[in-house]
């Protein structure tokens, strides 16, 4: 997908997520809208992905969302790339839907291969995915995003200790980087130091993006992360981002991390973001 398709997606994943959290008053802009670039270019020109969707996965590589409070973005991403009706979007949390807030599988939802949300489990799940590639040998990567006020959770560093220890090099695991969780700042809630110092003393190769709401650094460093699997050593990609990313009022704050905008604050937003591909 060309730069300029890639922009006019994320301009319109964007306007799904804050017409999804609106319509139901509930949900979580904020991470999402951080996040809107990376996953559309992930999903669109960074990973190796084939037609269809069953939960073996052979033969691809697989995303596993460790924050999954981001499930907006998430969906919206997984629908225009066609693994289930955009128009779906329009059931985001309701009652017997397959778009719940936090990702579930026993619906069936094509594209979700864990139940997330339960912060810190995510990338125990994806080490053991890429071992199992591994094992078959399978030379696709497993990919996964984490959020950064969850490395909080001890879980974490044991599977950080355990993939470098195990060599799981087919592993790039991105780092939201946006340094704010729902109390707060992170360095307030619990400060954790240099993120990058604790990954490379876990024997990790660590691979920064110092905006990770560009898309042209977003390709630059996960071509550069790409590059550096095989090489004995799990890769850690920190994705610098602003938290609401998009909407003016939404950045630099916590405070939308888990709040849905009211009529006038839907409007104001999406009139900064001017449709672009049609909304469901």
């Amino acid at each position: 997908m060309s730069n300029k398709n890639l922009h006019d997606l994320t301009t319109q994943v964007r306007r799904d997520i804050l017409r999804m959290v609106h319509k139901v008053n509930s949900g979580h802009p904020g991470g999402s809208l951080g996040c809107t670039e990376f996953l559309v270019t992930l999903y669109t020109n960074i990973m190796n992905r084939k037609e269809g969707f069953d939960m073996d996965g052979i033969d691809e590589d697989l995303f596993f969302l460790s924050n999954g409070h981001i499930s907006p973005v998430f969906y919206s991403v997984l629908a225009h790339s066609g693994y289930f009706p955009v128009k779906e979007l329009n059931t985001f949390r309701l009652l017997n839907s397959r778009l719940q807030g936090h990702p579930t599988t026993h619906e069936g939802l094509p594209g979700v291969r864990i139940a997330s949300g339960s912060l810190g489990q995510g990338l125990s799940v994806a080490i053991g995915a890429a071992q199992t590639k591994k094992l078959n040998n399978d030379s696709n990567l497993i990919y996964s995003l984490l959020g950064d006020g969850e490395l909080q959770e001890g879980q974490n560093w044991e599977a950080i200790m355990y993939a470098s220890a195990k060599k799981v090099d087919n592993l790039i695991a991105t780092i939201d980087l946006n340094g704010k969780q729902i109390d707060g700042a992170t360095d307030d809630v619990l400060p954790m130091g240099s993120i990058k110092g604790k990954f490379e003393a876990f024997d990790w190769t660590v691979i920064e993006i110092e905006n990770g709401n560009d898309i042209e650094a977003i390709l630059e460093g996960m071509a550069t992360a790409k590059a550096a699997t095989g090489k004995g050593k799990p890769v850690c990609v920190l994705l610098k981002t602003m938290m609401g990313n998009g909407v003016d009022f939404m950045m630099h704050t916590h405070a939308w991390h888990g709040k849905a905008p009211n009529d006038d604050q839907l409007e104001n937003a999406l009139n900064q973001n001017p449709e672009t591909l049609g909304d469901y």
